[in-house]
Order: structure tokens, then C-alpha cells, then sequence
């Protein structure tokens, strides 16, 4: 099966992200409209082969969870359909990509003006955090217990936020003092909690599910809409939302800390890099290393297992 590297639309004001490319829908000036490619970045370098289907499977998934977000009275989120017959026969031209192929990747999302930081939050200590608690016994100015192990529960989730970067640039851990100095401490607040209250819902749901949410991170925006003042500043979940590409999924029944967890999600391409910069054949800057097939299939696999068991 052949993947979408990238998607072209007869659709203006085209934008391109690690995964996602964007699009304007004419004659309406609050939609977008998100396609979910299937490139997938590590490092924050996007790789130069593509993940056939795993877009379709992070437009699942996250609709998912956008509904489940919303149902649950959590946060307003940009979806609003996903359904692509109701994009405009124009938006197909010869030599482009067709309504077929975008079956299954598309969200139609209300417009927004993104907040520049990652709303990181960690279950367990894993990644980077892990790297800087050994470093300094904190995380984000968070301070944690003495003694903690790789991969162990911490007493309570706490929020670490980064900064945003461009493409090709590495998002930074940053202190929640250091994200409210950015853009105030007011709406910081207000995401913290939010983030904060949708990982605490979300890990429940998918402990029941045999899976651990060890961390994930949220992208917010605020409205843009101008039928009401007092929405245009509420803070709305933007992006995707507890995926295998912004989260770690570990299987509950092979939990054991002091040691790296199997996962669904992209750490197994991860490790596989690694490999490649142990041995001297890159070095974490693009453009990325090909990938295998039994590497590209078997990513797909862990990606399919966790939404099949998330969605149940």
C-alpha cells in the first residue's frame, strides 16, 4: 500500500506541519481544513518515508477523543466534521490528490490562533523528563521525589510545558513561570488545569482498556470567532489529541519500572534511530534516514493496536 507523503488541494493559503498539511476553505473564513498525511517525524525531523495509513488512523483516533473531550464537558475542541463529501468538488483537480485518498484523513476545524507552548503532561517519568530529573531531581522547576526509577508513576501528573518550534527545530522544556511570561499567566493557568483534567480522564478511560497514558501533550488556540467577546478568548484543543504521535502508550500487563516499556506508539521507530546514531548514520538533523518496510509496517501495527483498543 502506497502512502499520502503529502496531500494538493486546489485550496488556498496551503500549510504544511510535521504531519498535517492545512488548508483554507473558501468563502469561509472560520473552518480549516486539517489533512492527516502520513509522514511521521522523530526528533523533530520528519521522515523521508512515509507510514501507509497511519494518518487514518491519527484522524480516528483523534476524533475519538475530541468527542469524548466535548461529551465530557472537559474543553471546547476545533473539531466539527469529519466527513470530506462536504468539501467542494473544486478542491479536486486533475493531477491532485482525490476525495478518495483524503477518506478517513480529513478534520473541517474551526480557525484559531494557537498558543505558542506544548501543554505537556507526565504520568510516569519517561523521555526527557527522565533525562532531567536525573540531572537535576526536577522537571520543568517541577521537584519530584528522590529515588524515583525510569518509567515510575509519580504521585500525581504533573504539567511540563515547551516550547512550540518551527519545523526542524527542537521543542524546549520549559517552567510553568517561564510559559506564563510568555503569554500570561491567566490563560496558563487555565490550560494547565485543563490539561491537567482531560489526561486525568483520558488515563482512566484507557487503564479500563489495559493501556497506560504515561504522558501526552495538547496544542490549544483561542477563538477567533466575533459573535461573542466572551468566547474569543476561551482556550480551545486544537491539533490531535492522545495519539501515538503525541503520546506514550504502554501495555498495562507488561508494566515493570527501573526499565524502558514496550509501547504503541512511535518510540519503537525511535529506538530504531537510535540504532542509526549509535553507529555513526545520523545524527538527529535533517533530512531523516529511509525507513525499512518491516520498520514502517511494524509502527502501523502499534498504532492500529492502541486505537483498536482505545475505541472499544
Amino acid at each position: 500500500m502506497q502512502g499520502l507523503f503529502e496531500s494538493h488541494l486546489n485550496l488556498p493559503g496551503p500549510r504544511r506541519g510535521k504531519v498535517r498539511d492545512v488548508y483554507e476553505l473558501p468563502g469561509d473564513s472560520d473552518r480549516l481544513l486539517i489533512v492527516a498525511t502520513d509522514r511521521i517525524s522523530a526528533f523533530d525531523v520528519v521522515m523521508p518515508t512515509p507510514i501507509p495509513g497511519k494518518g487514518r488512523v491519527l484522524t480516528r483516533l483523534s476524533t475519538f477523543w475530541l468527542h469524548f473531550i466535548e461529551q465530557a464537558g472537559l474543553c471546547r475542541t476545533h473539531l466539527i466534521s469529519d466527513d470530506v463529501g462536504q468539501l467542494p468538488d473544486s478542491a479536486f483537480g486533475i493531477g491532485g490528490t482525490g476525495r478518495a485518498e483524503l477518506a478517513g484523513r480529513v478534520m473541517i476545524a474551526r480557525r484559531a490562533r494557537v498558543v505558542p507552548i506544548e501543554c505537556v503532561v507526565r504520568g510516569y517519568l519517561e523521555g526527557s523528563g527522565w533525562k532531567e530529573y536525573q540531572a537535576t531531581g526536577a522537571v520543568c522547576g517541577v521537584k519530584l521525589p528522590a529515588g524515583l526509577r525510569q518509567c515510575d508513576k509519580l504521585p500525581q501528573p504533573i504539567f511540563t510545558p515547551a516550547t512550540k518550534e518551527e519545523q526542524g527545530k527542537h521543542d524546549e522544556n520549559i517552567t510553568f513561570d517561564d510559559a506564563c511570561s510568555r503569554v500570561g499567566r491567566l490563560l496558563m493557568e487555565r490550560l494547565r488545569d485543563t490539561s491537567l483534567a482531560i489526561y486525568s480522564k483520558a488515563a482512566e478511560h484507557a487503564a479500563a482498556r489495559g493501556i497506560i497514558i504515561a504522558d501526552t501533550k495538547f496544542e490549544f488556540g483561542l477563538t477567533t470567532e466575533p459573535d461573542s467577546e466572551s468566547r474569543a478568548t476561551e482556550p480551545m484543543l486544537i491539533d490531535e489529541a492522545l495519539t501515538p504521535d503525541s503520546s506514550r502508550f504502554w501495555p498495562a500487563s507488561d508494566y515493570q519500572p527501573g526499565r524502558a516499556q514496550r509501547s504503541f506508539d512511535k518510540q519503537y521507530l525511535r529506538e530504531y534511530l537510535e540504532t542509526l546514531v549509535a553507529k555513526g548514520e545520523w545524527n538527529k538533523q535533517a533530512p531523516g534516514p529511509a525507513l525499512p518496510d518491516q520498520i514502517a509496517q511494524a509502527t502501523l501495527a502499534k498504532y492500529e493496536e492502541a486505537a483498536e483498543r482505545l475505541m472499544r
